[in-house]
């Protein structure tokens, strides 16, 4: 962050933190790593706000600045704000991708959603959360928008299995309003939109994925498990999940045709409105 400038999220205003007791101990990032048993670009990744800081660091941060439990505590607050800390990695990398791949396999991925279709998924799977806590985690999604709205947005690359188009996700009017906000979405140079229709057969890959590419960093894999989510930065996974991308490309329609079937779908959610 430039000086002055407000911390976007936990993880931020965490590393804000750590830099500015580091600096008044008069340590460097390496020195501060060697006193840790971190290396130094682990360091400057937690104080630019690109990684949440793990327990053991806060713990060690603690012992060298002799700040006991306040940089556990700081660190437990940051991963409670907005994103789960599993998370804050994957919005950091997003904001800093010049291209985004993603495999969306049942659901349409969250920085294309809108609020309405967020809003469904979310009450599915966080069904005990009370109102204010899904308007919160819907604001936050939305909130990834911001990533194509820059002056120099990624190049966002969309396969969408055919079953995110079929799937019903708050209902067949919630459902088409999603639709067209994809199609929408696809007239932006910045993206493209392709579907992996059922006729395909098998596809290269079962579950969703996200491939993150930068102009200074070698390539990253973004996946999920029913309870977290995992950046992962093995060249053989990278690389292997990169061909398999390219498979599902290969298979999937053109994004002329891809449109064309999204708004088929859409004529026939048109005749099965809502009540």
């Amino acid at each position: 962050m430039k000086d002055g400038q407000q911390s976007s999220s936990g993880a931020a205003f965490l590393g804000g933190e750590v830099r500015a007791w580091r600096t008044q101990a008069e340590l460097s990032q390496r020195e501060l790593g060697v006193k840790a048993n971190y290396g130094q670009q682990y360091v400057a990744k937690v104080e630019a706000g690109e990684r949440l800081a793990s327990p053991e660091f806060a713990a060690a941060c603690d012992q060298v600045f002799g700040t006991p439990g306040l940089f556990v505590r700081l660190r437990e607050r940051a991963s409670q704000q907005g994103y789960p800390d599993w998370f804050v990695p994957y919005v950091q990398l997003e904001r800093q991708a010049t291209s985004i791949l993603d495999y969306s396999a049942t659901l349409i991925m969250g920085i294309l959603q809108t609020a309405d279709y967020a809003r469904a998924v979310f009450r599915a799977v966080h069904p005990r959360d009370d109102a204010d806590q899904i308007e919160g985690r819907v604001a936050r999604r939305l909130k990834r928008r911001e990533v194509m709205e820059g002056d120099a947005p990624p190049l966002l690359w969309c396969v969408l299995d055919e079953s995110c188009l079929r799937r019903s996700v708050g209902g067949s009017n919630v459902t088409r309003a999603q639709l067209a906000h994809v199609i929408q979405e696809a007239e932006s140079p910045h993206v493209t939109i392709q579907v992996l229709p059922y006729a395909s057969g098998a596809p290269a890959r079962h579950m969703a994925f996200t491939l993150l590419r930068s102009a200074d960093e070698p390539d990253l894999l973004y996946v999920e498990t029913p309870v977290s989510g995992h950046v992962i930065d093995s060249p053989a996974m990278v690389e292997d999940s990169r061909v398999a991308y390219d498979r599902l490309r290969a298979d999937a329609l053109s994004p002329e045709a891809s449109l064309a079937l999204i708004r088929k779908v859409m004529e026939e959610l048109a005749n099965d409105q809502d009540p």
